[in-house]
């Protein structure tokens, strides 16, 4: 659908996100038809989840049962200005401006979803430890492979939905550039009164997205993005049996419970072979499994196994790199599983950052070493060892990704989401925190 400039609707927007700023809202509210979305309510505390991360429930689904999942996405990489401990005003003015966007939009993909999270950089700050039951360790390198820069900004911002317009929309209130936000009054304070926006990160998920938005580095100048795909890589992703559910991520003990560890990782595309050489057996075979390929159980982007793309199948990985020469990526993720689920919550999308194809890897879990168990299972050091698979060559997608930065986040519960201390329940922490107030 093209609006009346005769540019494309879809692209327009997605290409407004990725400028962002006032102006480009601006430009995108004017182009288009009046947006028509709920506000949210009054009282957001009370009505909203303490689970931050308590997605599912206000996403809607396909007829699989899989999760839609919000087409639009800005991250905000935040630094702290303060100096010493967050003071209690700092904290009132984060927590108005987060829950002034909530009550311009309702919780769903249709409105807005956001969380904030937390990096080991920010609470190294607090004279107290974190708890036991928080895992959060400073990101580190996780194969011989790669080396990827430490994302140590203190805080991000996810924000996310179908209307690219929305996410604009909320980035502006939050750094205090409107005053009214779908009809809604913003509070004075902003997010921006304690925080600086180090950078700003952007997105997107959803069929035909990728093809729109093809012409970067690290795709094919022939524009072999399959259009209905949802993902640069050409496959369907986000499978229910695919993910495991927001039970298992979450951190069940400690002043943090309730809350989880967030994984952002920013991953560059060299699409290149993919589409150029190998062949759309070669491709089935490393996105999911060599039997896949060979019984022609994938078509198009997979949007035909439903809710389940049947890994069962595909037999032992290290039996099939040997006898194959090739190991399917999804295949070696298998034996991670936990009564039958993965054990960590993938809600990654593509982006254009940089005028480059790449994938901002945000995955949620109960603690980081969930994550490195799940990363390591990708390298597939254990197959490459015992066959004729290279350490990256016919090793799932290895060869294809490389990962520039990582970063290690935890995201609160909701109550305690504007600049929590280390340890809410540490008497050396208050104290410390008084003091520094």
């Amino acid at each position: 659908m093209s609006d009346s400039h005769g540019i494309d609707r879809r692209a327009f927007v997605k290409a407004a996100v990725a400028i962002g700023g006032a102006s480009a809202l601006s430009a995108c509210l004017d182009r288009g038809p009046e947006l028509d979305v709920a506000r949210g309510p009054e009282d957001p505390a009370s009505a909203f989840p303490e689970r931050q991360h308590a997605w599912n429930a206000a996403l809607p689904t396909d007829d699989a049962g899989n999760n839609h999942h919000p087409r639009h996405r800005i991250l905000l990489a935040l630094d702290y200005d303060g100096d010493g401990t967050p003071t209690d005003a700092e904290r009132e003015a984060v927590e108005a401006a987060l829950t002034g966007v909530e009550r311009a939009y309702e919780r769903s993909a249709d409105g807005l979803l956001l969380t904030i999270s937390y990096s080991p950089y920010y609470f190294a700050r607090f004279d107290a430890d974190l708890p036991g039951s928080v895992d959060l360790p400073e990101p580190r390198a996780l194969s011989d492979f790669e080396d990827p820069d430490a994302d140590d900004v203190d805080a991000i911002v996810h924000l996310a939905s179908d209307h690219g317009e929305v996410v604009m929309g909320a980035e502006e209130a939050l750094k205090g550039e409107v005053e009214e936000l779908n009809g809604v009054s913003q509070p004075e304070s902003a997010l921006t009164d304690a925080l600086s926006v180090r950078e700003r990160r952007t997105g997107f998920i959803g069929d035909g997205l990728p093809a729109e938005n093809q012409d970067v580095n690290g795709v094919p100048d022939d524009g072999p993005v399959p259009e209905d795909a949802p993902l640069y890589m050409g496959f369907e992703s986000a499978f229910e049996g695919n993910q495991p559910g927001e039970d298992r991520v979450t951190i069940e003990s400690g002043p943090f419970a309730g809350g989880t560890t967030q994984q952002l990782s920013t991953l560059t595309l060299n699409l290149n072979q993919w589409y150029e050489q190998d062949s759309r057996d070669q491709r089935v075979s490393k996105m999911f499994c060599p039997h896949h390929a060979s019984e022609g159980t994938v078509e198009g982007t997979g949007e035909n196994l439903g809710n389940d793309p049947q890994m069962d199948d595909c037999g032992d990985p290290t039996e099939t790199a040997r006898s194959e020469g090739v190991v399917g990526h999804s295949q070696k993720m298998v034996d991670v599983r936990e009564d039958d689920k993965p054990i960590i919550l993938r809600r990654d999308f593509d982006s254009t950052d940089g005028d480059r194809a790449s994938v901002h890897f945000l995955s949620l879990q109960r603690t980081i070493a969930d994550f490195v168990t799940t990363r390591e299972a990708m390298n597939g050091d254990a197959v490459a060892a015992d066959s004729a698979v290279g350490q990256r060559t016919n090793n799932g997608i290895l060869q294809y990704i490389n990962t520039v930065r990582r970063g290690n986040f935890l995201v609160p519960p909701r109550s305690l989401r504007a600049l929590p201390p280390s340890n809410p329940d540490s008497d050396a922490a208050d104290t410390a925190e008084v003091a520094r107030a």
